[in-house]
Parts: structure tokens; C-alpha cells; sequence
């Protein structure tokens, strides 16, 4: 594998104006700016087309569902305690970030169509690709539901889906143990998807594959 770890727009450390390009923009200039740096790749002959993946973590975990929802450049693609609801996530998420969505995506509910357009969940006739979600039981931050709201409307249109849920884990893994079982069962996943014979690979269920 050949990884890409993409700073996209609203990341910090390239100044203000960079920062602030993803102020009422998440779910468009992120996955715009990591569907760039895979084409670009592909382009320098430095991946292949056909079998390019993405995953990432909360956050991360949205970008990597709209790039799967709403473009048409990975084939595959993990998301991690990720978002894909996010008019149920300015409704359930802890009270501390209960207004951050206000800045990233718009007013809510006065903007609610805004919410819904961005949301993965709502674009699942765009789904075509396998997809591995991986959700604490725990998690205050993006509650379960919205990794089994994915996975049961995934399940549901035939595609290839994996949901695993970690006890005892809440936003982001902190057990050594299934740190290393994500990340065992991400390469197993890929391996099922893609045809790649994977030593000692961990055993894996994917639905519908």
C-alpha cells in the first residue's frame, strides 16, 4: 500500500486563510481536496485507479463517507467511529460540541436541508463501494446509531459492509488490543474486496460480498 495523508483545507499549520476554508464548507472543500490528492497520485503513476481506499477517524470518518457518497474516486474505504448522519449528530451529540456543527455546516435547524444534502446517509443510491465501519459502544461524541444507521441502509441495498463494535470503547480506541484488531481488520477487509491474499489475516464476516 501507498499512503496518502492528506492536510486538507481547514487544517492547521498553513496559515489563517487555509484554516478558515472549511468554515460552512465541511463536506465539500475535504472531500474535494482528498479526491485531489488521490487523482493526483493515479495521474503520477503512483496508485491504481481501480483500487484506491480511504478511512479515517470521526471527522475523518465523515470525509471518508462523503468521498464514498458523493464522488466516484475510491473503490473502497473504512470509516472509523465516523459520521454519516449529520442532522441525528446535531441532535445527539455531548453538550460541549453540541454547536460546532453551527460553523462547519449552517445554522440548525434553520438550515436542515443543508445538513441533509451533506449527509452520506442520505445519498446511498450513490453507494457502489465496500465499506468497513468500525464504532465504539460507548462513543458520546458520534453515538453507535450512526454507524448502524450506515451499515443497516448499506446491508439493505446489497452492497459489501462490515460493522464492528468495540466494547468498552468510546471516541477514538484506547485498548492496545483493538487498536491492533482495527487496523488487522481494515487490511482483512481489503484483502476480501480487492482478491489479496493476506497472511494470517484475522477472520473477518463481510455481508453481502
Amino acid at each position: 500500500f501507498a499512503i496518502l495523508d492528506v492536510d486538507y483545507g481547514g487544517s492547521t499549520g498553513y496559515g489563517r486563510d487555509y484554516r478558515r476554508r472549511l468554515r460552512k464548507s465541511w463536506g465539500v472543500v475535504d472531500i474535494d481536496d482528498v479526491c485531489a490528492g488521490a487523482e493526483y497520485l493515479v495521474k503520477e503513476g503512483l496508485a491504481e485507479g481501480d483500487r484506491l481506499c480511504i478511512d479515517g477517524g470521526s471527522a475523518g470518518g465523515y470525509t471518508t463517507l462523503g468521498a464514498l457518497a458523493f464522488r466516484d474516486v475510491f473503490k473502497a474505504g473504512t470509516s472509523l467511529y465516523g459520521i454519516g448522519d449529520l442532522t441525528a449528530l446535531a441532535g445527539d451529540t455531548h453538550k460541549f460540541e453540541s454547536r460546532y456543527l453551527d460553523g462547519l455546516v449552517g445554522q440548525y435547524p434553520e438550515e436542515e436541508d443543508l445538513y441533509k444534502e451533506r449527509s452520506p446517509i442520505e445519498s446511498v443510491d450513490t453507494l457502489s463501494c465496500p465499506i468497513l465501519l468500525l464504532q465504539g459502544v460507548e462513543d458520546k461524541v458520534v453515538p453507535p446509531n450512526q454507524a448502524e444507521m450506515m451499515y443497516n441502509a448499506l446491508l439493505m441495498k446489497g452492497i459489501p459492509t462490515c460493522l464492528k463494535l468495540y466494547e468498552g470503547e468510546q471516541h477514538g480506541f484506547r485498548k492496545a488490543e483493538n487498536i491492533q484488531d482495527a487496523i488487522d481488520s481494515e487490511l482483512a477487509f481489503y484483502g476480501k474486496v480487492f482478491g489479496m491474499d493476506i497472511p494470517e489475516a484475522v477472520e473477518l464476516k463481510v455481508d453481502n460480498i
